[in-house]
């Protein structure tokens, strides 16, 4: 059998129902209740996990299924008719509704198959129309339209990796190319689709994208990651605590929990899973360990920041997600809203798809969260 038609095999089998969806360029996920009990990695000698990205088999408990559950229902009625989200003063914000978009698949859900496979139809539907002629994905008036477009390109490269769809494929395509004709001499990204300044946090969103779509067969430029990843080295205090700045070579306000787990984790999504910078950005993080250290809220951003914190340390694997994962879970689970919603930050709607996404990522349905590991 060729390459080609098992790819073609495992997509038909996936959109039929009779395996779990999965992207068709990668192995299928598997929850972690599962996989049963595993022991944590043993480290290597640098002190990361000699696998990474494995689970321990009890991250899912009864709680945390209880409140993804609760929390689905809650997003989905949430969405309007033309498939965005209502969000406090950023309804038409394409970002926003491709992160609740990427709660739902998440969950194992595809445009137009599964529980809410409607929502996610309607959520590509919505994206695809805010497709610019130009490559940029936005819908609203911000003056930062670079972070909706990280966000809904990430969407897009995960739904044409388990879709094939061609539509999708020429959109996602073109945002590529807006991404990394807007990278600036420096190696990053900023507010605006325009080659001038840089900043951690926009610069993570483009990275994670341009990760998605690679996985998915779109070509990005070796040199626009090479030079994103010494970019995101220059923001990092490596004589210092570890963390990361907010923009290269300058403090303004020094290392920080959100811009620190979105550095270790554009390392990683640019391919460098090993070496001093990522050991001392996860050793930075461990004390904002939910509960046992520092606090995450008090510096703002508290989902953004967990979300690629939770991604960070399940890339890192062994004793950083093993630890992790059972902190933050019960943390949201303890704060999770009775009507199923989570709040903070921008709105309701943003807070709850983060918190989704960061309580489902034991379920590796998402081909980007689960990494490619050393070597890709």
């Amino acid at each position: 059998m060729t390459r080609k038609l098992s790819r073609r095999l495992i997509l038909t089998a996936a959109l039929t129902g009779i395996l779990a969806p999965v992207a068709y360029y990668a192995v299928p996920a598997r929850a972690a209740e599962e996989e049963g009990p595993k022991k944590p990695a043993k480290p290597r000698a640098d002190g990361l996990a000699a696998e990474a990205n494995q689970l321990t088999g009890n991250e899912i408990t009864d709680a945390q299924k209880d409140s993804v559950k609760k929390g689905l229902k809650w997003l989905a009625k949430r969405q309007t008719d033309i498939g965005n989200f209502q969000t406090n003063g950023y309804s038409n914000h394409a970002g926003i509704s491709a992160l609740c978009g990427l709660a739902f698949m998440q969950h194992g859900d595809l445009p137009g198959r599964g529980e809410y496979g409607k929502e996610v139809q309607n959520v590509l539907d919505y994206v695809l129309a805010n497709c610019t002629k130009s490559g940029l994905i936005t819908s609203d008036n911000s003056s930062g339209p670079m972070y909706g477009h990280g966000f809904a390109t990430l969407f897009l490269g995960e739904v044409y990796g388990m879709t094939g769809n061609e539509e999708v494929k020429e959109k996602l395509q073109k945002a590529v190319q807006l991404i990394q004709k807007t990278q600036n001499a420096e190696g990053g990204w900023r507010y605006q689709p325009q080659p001038y300044d840089a900043d951690i946090s926009v610069t993570i969103c483009q990275v994670m994208a341009l990760r998605a779509a690679r996985d998915a067969g779109i070509k990005v430029e070796k040199e626009v990651i090479d030079k994103s990843i010494q970019y995101v080295k220059n923001c990092q205090n490596m004589g210092g605590d570890g963390g990361f700045n907010y923009m290269a070579g300058q403090g303004l306000g020094g290392s920080g929990f959100p811009r620190s787990a979105a550095g270790v984790a554009a390392l990683y999504y640019a391919g460098v899973f090993d070496g001093d910078n990522v050991k001392k950005g996860l050793e930075y993080l461990k004390a904002y360990i939910p509960g046992k250290g520092g606090n995450g809220r008090n510096e703002g951003h508290y989902f953004y920041g967990h979300y690629y914190a939770v991604q960070a340390n399940f890339l890192a694997g062994g004793d950083y997600w093993a630890n992790w994962y059972p902190a933050i879970r019960d943390e949201l689970i303890k704060n999770h809203v009775a009507d199923g919603s989570w709040s903070g930050d921008f709105s309701e709607d943003y807070a709850t798809s983060m918190a989704l996404i960061i309580l489902q990522m034991p379920n590796r349905y998402l081909p980007v969260y689960a990494g490619k590991g050393p070597g890709s």
